[in-house]
């Protein structure tokens, strides 16, 4: 007797753990140092901790901020790391030492954003309506006029030429050596964050009204995409700028830019997860696509636009807190909001 084969699709193939470890902290922000060899915690309660990238060891803890840190960034030298958090301040670290090299105060009670520009050693901060400018001895560079409302987010652009600004209003282009704007792009609504495309031809927002926004840097039109569940937290591009991947639900889904852009298309979904989706990161040079749930599911996915498939996946205890590529594409670090780190490998 003939037996059928089964053609349904093998399961996709495990994620191989390279180290694992425990932050005894629910983790807020998650990062690795440009060359790759460490990786950056920092915790809601404060503390940021150090850990070796080839083994997990711990490599140095610093204490972070007194209230609760908000967001880290590296310089791109690996040696000194930014931070912001509840207690109004804006503090450097030299990694190597363990020690803060200097404390600067961010302009409100909270600062929420920090980031270092990719090519220059400077970096932004912003806290309520203030956005500054430092250098890496904390001197304040620049004070830029007080946003028309709450900044969310501050992202630079690759070549550090532009950073964009989202707030309340939209989103707002600069030049880091001019006090006015270069551009605004408006929009009567919430903006919640905001990722430029690697090529800097498009800046997509995600929006508190269940919607994502595309500006044409160039041009300045916009185009929404609606239909949601909830508001649109999650934005990740791919190394070439064509595809944006988007939560704001419990499927991840994907926006073809390539051709004559995502206007009028259909996206790609992804179907996986049990909840929602919480964080969203591609790979920094390849098409493979990592998203965590609040189901505590990682999933990693082929994204094409014929046939995207899931390559790999991993459950855990609590729902995912952070993920980071490492800069090489090797490995990718997650963290659940119990404080397990995990490094692993496809």
């Amino acid at each position: 007797m003939m037996q059928r084969k089964d053609k349904s699709k093998p399961p996709p193939a495990a994620l191989k753990t390279k180290w694992r470890t425990s932050f005894d902290d629910h983790p807020v922000a998650l990062a690795w140092s440009p060359n790759g060899k460490t990786l950056a915690v920092a915790g809601v309660s404060g503390p940021i901790r150090l850990f070796k990238g080839d083994d997990g060891a711990p490599h140095q803890n610093l204490p972070g901020h007194t209230l609760d840190t908000m967001a880290i960034s590296w310089h791109r030298d690996n040696r000194f790391l930014a931070s912001v958090g509840q207690d109004g301040k804006v503090r450097l670290w030299d990694t190597e030492t363990g020690t803060q090299t200097a404390e600067m105060t961010g302009g409100a009670s909270w600062v929420e954003r920090v980031a270092f520009s990719p090519t220059a050693d400077w970096f932004l901060s912003a806290a309520g309506r203030k956005l500054k400018l430092w250098n890496l001895h904390g001197e304040l560079l620049r004070e830029y006029p007080d946003a028309k409302s709450t900044i969310t987010d501050i992202k630079w652009r690759n070549d550090g030429q532009q950073f964009a600004v989202s707030a309340y209003n939209g989103v707002v282009l600069y030049d880091p050596l001019q006090d006015e704007p270069l551009r605004r792009f408006e929009w009567k609504g919430s903006t919640l964050t905001l990722e430029w495309s690697p090529d800097g031809s498009y800046i997509a927002t995600g929006d508190q009204d269940s919607t994502v926004h595309f500006w044409i840097t160039k041009t300045g039109q916009d185009l929404q995409m609606w239909g949601y569940e909830t508001k649109v937290m999650e934005l990740s591009w791919s190394f070439n700028s064509r595809y944006l991947a988007t939560g704001g639900g419990s499927q991840v889904v994907i926006w073809d830019c390539s051709g004559k852009g995502p206007a009028g298309s259909k996206p790609i979904m992804l179907q996986g997860h049990q909840h929602l989706i919480k964080h969203l990161k591609f790979q920094h040079q390849g098409n493979l696509l990592a998203s965590g749930g609040k189901d505590g599911m990682l999933a990693i996915w082929r994204v094409d636009k014929k046939q995207s498939v899931l390559l790999t996946s991993a459950v855990f205890k609590d729902p995912i807190a952070g993920l980071a590529w490492t800069p090489d594409d090797s490995m990718i670090a997650v963290a659940d909001e119990i404080g397990t780190i995990s490094v692993g490998k496809l």
